[in-house]
């Protein structure tokens, strides 16, 4: 049985770890995001300007921590009730 509280905690600070370093990369860098979808995604799109502001960080820092919290939520009830 896995421990659901443990599982989202240590999840939320992945992703918070993830997200910050990933924002400071675009910050630091803009053409970052183009070469991503470039050689990882094998897309070439116009993502546009890139807004890195104080609010875009908090708001996209929350989005993400409430995803991830309900992603392993949910897995963590699956794993818990199916039984193999």
């Amino acid at each position: 049985m896995i421990n659901t509280r443990h599982l989202v905690i240590v999840g939320i600070a992945w992703i918070s770890i993830l997200y910050v370093v990933c924002f400071g990369a675009v910050a630091v860098y803009p053409p970052i995001r183009d070469l991503f979808m470039k050689y990882a995604l094998h897309v070439e799109m116009n993502l546009g300007v890139a807004v890195t502001t104080p609010l875009t960080f908090v708001v996209g820092f929350v989005l993400w921590n409430i995803a991830t919290a309900l992603a392993l939520g949910l897995f963590a009830l699956l794993f818990n009730r199916i039984r193999a």
